[in-house]
């Protein structure tokens, strides 16, 4: 990010109306226009938990980000360019009727329209850019997704500092930090299910997410470093039981291990493999790469892969 530049993230929020795709429009009260839902940056939050936060700020719903739609860039009145990264986001029944919205001094309505009806009402040429990226998923047959988080844990002793077993490395504190940090940004896509290797360094990372989300933390050595070393890991079978269950799932390994979950994903949905799979392994510890599927046909392929850098 510069500091010349406004952030912002906002999402393409769907569901079916009568069997019939819509996708959420607000009016906001002072500009009297139609866009898509979004919002500036706080100071040190995240893109995805930004688009997360200001879609229940301005509509009341409670979403999970799917896949990226891409970014827009317009200059402001104000002379600074303003940049906008989106998602879409579907909308559950659930959240429809847990929707705390009420016409308010920044938005007056809420309005779900046909992707067709859209393409003419959005005041705005570039929030249509972002629908016809949406209306691409739709074409495709993906718009309903789910999420594979490879995550690399956070920084860990040294191990020329550290005279216990590998696998029982701890943390540092800059490890820590980054275990905390990362909460609030994988929780943008509100995973269901935690797996992470049995190494220390790895347990350690994800008890804060567990913490906030009461998600049951699953170990398990088939993804662990010295497994993989010692030629006894099976990264195949938790890639393929996490493909089969269709949930959105937070896999935290090791540096080594990673190429290889990226690799048993690409194989597990018959994508063909390229540098973008070693691309998305190569995380500092701390960051992640979130993998799209098809809900409906994961066999489909890989749908876009997302990088996070460490936040700490």
């Amino acid at each position: 990010m510069t500091e010349t530049a406004v952030y912002a993230a906002g999402a393409v929020c769907w569901r079916f109306i009568d069997g019939k795709l819509h996708i959420l429009v607000i009016h906001r009260t002072v500009h009297g226009d139609v866009t898509i839902p979004k919002g500036k940056v706080d100071p040190g939050e995240s893109l995805p938990r930004t688009a997360v936060r200001e879609i229940a700020e301005e509509t009341g719903l409670a979403v999970a980000l799917g896949v990226p739609l891409g970014v827009s860039h317009y200059r402001m009145p104000n002379g600074r360019d303003k940049i906008v990264h989106y998602w879409s986001a579907e909308v559950t029944p659930k959240a429809i009727l847990k929707s705390t919205f009420v016409p308010n001094g920044e938005v007056a309505a809420l309005e779900w329209v046909t992707i067709k009806r859209a393409r003419t009402y959005l005041s705005y040429g570039a929030d249509v850019g972002i629908l016809e990226s949406f209306a691409r998923l739709v074409d495709n047959g993906v718009t309903a997704t789910f999420a594979l988080i490879a995550l690399r844990h956070g920084k860990a002793r040294p191990h020329e500092r550290w005279d216990g077993p590998d696998a029982t490395r701890p943390l540092t504190d800059r490890g820590v930090k980054q275990a905390a940090s990362v909460v609030d940004t994988l929780t943008a896509w509100q995973p269901e299910r935690i797996i992470t290797s049995t190494a220390t360094r790895c347990v350690t990372t994800v008890a804060p997410l567990a913490a906030a989300t009461g998600i049951e933390v699953k170990r398990t050595d088939l993804i662990s470093q010295d497994a993989y070393e010692h030629a006894t890991a099976d990264v195949r079978a938790v890639v393929g039981k996490r493909v089969r269950s269709r949930k959105t799932a937070v896999i935290c390994s090791h540096g080594p291990v990673l190429p290889e979950i990226l690799r048993e994903i690409a194989l597990a949905t018959g994508t063909t493999i390229g540098s973008y799979i070693s691309d998305a392994a190569d995380l500092e510890t701390g960051g992640f790469s979130v993998v799209h599927l098809s809900r409906e046909n994961p066999s489909s392929g890989i749908i876009a892969i997302e990088s996070h850098a460490p936040r700490a």
